[in-house]
């Protein structure tokens, strides 16, 4: 099932599928080239700095009004931000979606909390594993831009956010549904033309004129 959600003019993908655990990529750790693609993050300088600031003072909150009770994580991107983790309640899930929406530069938020008890070590352990994988296999493709995509893990869960093309989209699915550990894939994207991309691109330097 897809769901496009639209907020602030911008298009949101919010897509969930169940995937069969088939193959396992090994960790290869890489620097700032990938395949000859020069990996940038496609937000401003500022507004990376505005969605680590929002991550901060949103747990800070959610901490101070929360509690222990409650497993949340907060994953802001492009002033997006994703909640996921566990609470006790319906009306936790709503009390902290209440309290991020009052963080100052938060666009828009997607809830996927979960109404049930707390993961434990193991389960939080096995997501950071998975996590590691899928990011690990994203900057070993030779055609993505692996700083193109933010990646959290919830209980199996693969979360992927960004500003994308649909090309891009479906390939990192195609990459990350693959991964050993990952039982679901949802897509939490803005989604751009391949035109805008080309854009964003690093430019090559003019040729050099013969004198």
């Amino acid at each position: 099932m897809t769901i496009s959600l639209r907020s602030a003019g911008l298009t949101l993908v919010l897509a969930g599928s169940l995937v069969s655990l088939t193959a396992c990529f090994p960790l290869v750790m890489g620097g700032a080239v990938v395949g000859g693609l020069v990996a940038t993050d496609r937000r401003t300088s500022g507004t990376v700095v505005e969605d680590e600031g929002i991550e901060l003072r949103a747990s800070n909150r959610i901490r101070e009004n929360v509690g222990e009770r409650a497993h949340v994580n907060i994953t802001s991107y492009n002033r997006q931000v994703l909640i996921t983790g566990e609470v006790p309640s319906a009306q936790d899930k709503q009390l902290v979606e209440q309290i991020v929406s009052g963080v100052d530069n938060v666009r828009n938020i997607v809830n996927e909390l979960a109404v049930m008890g707390v993961s434990n070590y193991t389960q939080r352990s096995s997501d950071t594993l998975v996590t590691g994988k899928v990011k690990a296999s994203l900057l070993d493709a030779k055609d993505l831009f692996s700083n193109s995509f933010k990646i959290t893990t919830e209980r199996g869960t693969v979360y992927m956010m960004g500003r994308v093309t649909q090309r891009e989209a479906k390939r990192a699915t195609e990459i990350i549904s693959g991964i050993s550990g990952v039982q679901r894939v949802v897509r939490v994207m803005e989604i751009i033309s391949e035109d805008e991309l080309a854009r964003q691109l690093p430019q090559p330097p003019p040729a050099a004129t013969s004198k």
